[in-house]
């Protein structure tokens, strides 16, 4: 967690959550086939915002690793990549409009507003499906994806799973929540 209000780690926080990023790309080259892990470290210990959000994907339960760069930019693309929706993620409304809709029983949070306070942005669909290319996910939970505004503006949001060897996305009104759907997250470093 962060030292106080900022959002860094300490110096022994650091060297844990690099040797758990460090750990986890070994055991998952099949996610990063061209990529070696000492460029990537470089880039994570030049930007110390970036290991905060990581770390706070982390002890939230997304396991995140390193599933792509941009050609372009040179960012790697850090994922989610627990087998379910992360644990300390789940039971969460859409966004801050969907929690405000419910009278009662709302959550302890929404999901485009937690995601925001962490450093980094729900799944695009596209994300999503890229993901179900690496492995499977989400087997037994979902996850809400970021939602276009035509949808949202009719009180509708995306999630998907993954069944049946099929992703299927779907849609459900943004108040609502369940204790099998979180949301997973991408970060860009």
């Amino acid at each position: 967690m962060a030292q106080g209000n900022k959002k860094e780690l300490s110096a022994a926080q650091r060297e844990e959550l690099l040797r758990v990023l460090r750990a986890r790309f070994a055991q998952n080259p099949a996610r990063h086939p061209d990529l070696a892990w000492g460029p990537v470290q470089a880039r994570l210990e030049a930007n110390p915002a970036k290991l905060w959000a990581l770390d706070e994907m982390e002890i939230t339960g997304g396991e995140p690793d390193v599933v792509g760069q941009d050609d372009a930019t040179g960012e790697y693309v850090f994922v989610d990549c627990a087998a379910e929706s992360p644990k300390g993620r789940r039971s969460l409304c859409y966004d801050l409009e969907g929690w405000e809709a419910r009278k009662e029983h709302r959550p302890a949070h929404n999901a485009v507003d937690m995601a925001a306070a962490m450093g980094i942005e729900l799944l695009t669909e596209q994300q999503y499906r890229e993901l179900q290319q690496l492995g499977t996910f989400d087997a037994k939970t979902s996850s809400w994806l970021q939602t276009p505004a035509a949808i949202r503006q009719l009180g509708g949001a995306l999630f998907a799973d993954y069944r049946y060897g099929t992703v299927f996305v779907y849609h459900n009104s943004a108040p609502s929540y369940y204790a099998a759907r979180g949301f997973r997250g991408a970060l860009r470093v």
